[in-house]
């Protein structure tokens, strides 16, 4: 292995959860009369935590107390749908196994809540990540490099690499000083990636590449 360690972000690097946060959106908006979004309006406003997620959901103009009201409603109806639709991209669980026979320390640091995080790792992947951070209260978020560094002192790595799909991802990796790969078949495209800053060499199409690149 190139790294001692891995962190990894999660929706849309490790889980498919597109349609499980587009469905509990909906809901929420629909509960409070607001137009709903369609799936590829969704992929374009997740990867910088749910707050912003519902921001950018409710129609231009909406108030905070509006707002707030949606983002309560969307968080109760995604903490009891969250797995509905959700599932590892191919070949992830794989992966992960083998970096575990291997010895290598994995994490995960995601915007997402930290209450779903802990909802969703046990359900799909059981014991094979051994450090997961979500959103925390008084920490700041990603791109932010705090939750990265918590998660580098956790496992206690040298040398980690970070894996994401998002221009976030591209940010936590430079903020936070270390080698970053990034992933096109999560919510962001190619170009996307490279408009945000990541080189052509660091992004993979395949966890085949992904796990080749890490080698």
């Amino acid at each position: 292995m190139k790294y001692d360690s891995v962190i990894f972000d999660l929706d849309g690097t490790l889980l498919d959860t597109l349609e499980d946060l587009c469905d509990s959106m909906n809901y929420a908006l629909s509960a409070h009369n607001m137009k709903t979004r369609t799936l590829s309006e969704i992929r374009v406003f997740v990867g910088n935590g749910m707050l912003n997620l519902a921001r950018k959901a409710v129609p231009e103009g909406t108030d905070e107390e509006a707002l707030n009201s949606v983002l309560t409603a969307f968080k109760a109806h995604y903490a009891d749908h969250s797995q509905d639709k959700t599932r590892p991209y191919d070949g992830i669980t794989e992966l992960l196994s083998a970096l575990k026979e291997r010895g290598i320390p994995t994490a995960v640091v995601s915007n997402k809540a930290d209450y779903a995080v802990k909802l969703l790792m046990p359900k799909y992947f059981g014991d094979l990540i051994g450090v997961s951070l979500g959103e925390l209260e008084g920490v700041p978020r990603k791109p932010h490099p705090d939750t990265v560094r918590m998660a580098i002192e956790k496992m206690g790595a040298h040398n980690p690499v970070y894996i994401g799909d998002s221009e976030v991802d591209v940010l936590t990796a430079k903020n936070a000083g270390i080698d970053g790969i990034f992933v096109t078949w999560g919510f962001r495209s190619n170009k996307e990636l490279t408009e945000a800053g990541a080189d052509e060499g660091s992004i993979v199409n395949s966890v085949f590449e992904l796990e080749e690149r890490l080698k």
